[in-house]
């Protein structure tokens, strides 16, 4: 053995409570559950827009024009 080693001595166990562990088992047990529902009926009047387009048509008289007779420069010598 070398000198600058040194070895622990064999502990003592140490015990416990004991742990108690539940193993569980589940079976399926059909419990009938109502709901009862209520049906309401309701009605609403909703405005719904109709577009109608109205014309109007109107006849407009227009008077002849009458144009000043201009001399053309470029004719002249």
């Amino acid at each position: 053995m070398h000198p600058h080693c040194f070895h622990c001595p064999p502990a003592d166990p140490v015990y416990t409570d004991p742990s108690v562990v539940y193993k569980d088992f589940y079976y399926p047990q059909v419990v009938p559950v109502v709901h009862t529902v209520q049906i309401v009926k309701r009605h609403h009047c909703v405005p719904v827009p109709k577009h109608i387009c109205n014309y109007v048509v109107r006849d407009e008289y227009i008077a002849p024009v009458t144009t000043s007779a201009k001399h053309s420069s470029r004719g002249r010598r």
